[in-house]
Order: structure tokens, then sequence, then C-alpha cells
């Protein structure tokens, strides 16, 4: 079967951590290209990071190939080297003493991961690459708005 091969951009920001925080994406298909963001009154900058990919993802409407672009190495690394699956498999325990943080977020990432194909890139964060800058500016602007 043929997926849809879709690039998805993210990235989160928080003011303090835990604060006012914000999430942007970028979705691009054939071209196209949807930006969409979101933001909380009381956050972390993970939680913001988690809900960037969760929403894009989530706009998509069949299993689709997805290259995720992500300037968190939380998130990079959590998917990557499979350390979400193996604190799920685990109870939600990165070991015998230490939960895992957002399990509840990351439960719903991977699903999500389960319906498409998901491949990560980390990129350097406030480097220049144009798609996560812009994603920064979305996920700033929404901290702001939470910002009192």
């Amino acid at each position: 079967m043929n997926l849809k091969k879709v690039e998805i951009f993210t990235d989160g920001a928080c003011k303090g951590n835990p604060g006012p925080g914000g999430w942007g994406a970028i979705l691009r298909y054939k071209g196209v290209e949807k930006e969409i963001s979101g933001g909380e009154t009381d956050t972390t900058n993970n939680r913001m990071e988690l809900t960037a990919v969760i929403e894009a993802l989530k706009l998509l409407k069949e299993p689709c190939e997805v290259a995720l672009y992500t300037d968190s190495q939380y998130i990079a690394n959590a998917l990557t080297q499979g350390w979400a699956k193996k604190w799920k498999a685990n109870n939600w325990m990165r070991n015998k003493k230490e939960k895992a943080l957002n399990p509840e977020l990351w439960e719903v990432l991977l699903k999500l991961c389960d319906t498409h194909k998901v491949d990560v890139h980390w990129v350097k964060g406030h480097a220049g690459h144009p798609e996560n800058e812009r994603c920064d500016r979305l996920a700033v602007a929404q901290a702001e708005k939470y910002t009192k």
C-alpha cells in the first residue's frame, strides 16, 4: 500500500518551566502547508513539545508516512531509541524508582505512531532551520497569550 508522504515540523515553548506554554506545528503535503498552534496556562516545555506532535498527527485522516522534524531530544530519543515503549511496558516507570513523565500524552502519541509510519528527525533548535523557526514563533506567540 502506498502511504501519503507528509512532513511535520513541531516545536513547543514555555515561559518558565512550568509556566504558560505554547506549541506550533506545520504540516506539509505535496507543497501545501497548514499551520496549527495552541497553548496552556500552566504547563511544561516537554508537554508542549508532545502536544505539538500529537495535534499534528491527529489531523491526518488516514495512515501516512510521516517525516517528523523536532528540536526536542526528549521526543526524538524516546521514539527512536524505544524509551517510550519501555516506559509503557514498565507501567510508566523510567526505572525502578522514577516515574515516566507525561504518560497520558505518551500513551496517545504511541497509538498515533502505531497508525502512521513516523520517521523522526532531530533538528537543532534556534539554528536557522526555517520551519523550526516558524514553529518556534507560533509556540512563543501562544505562550505569550497565556502570560499574565
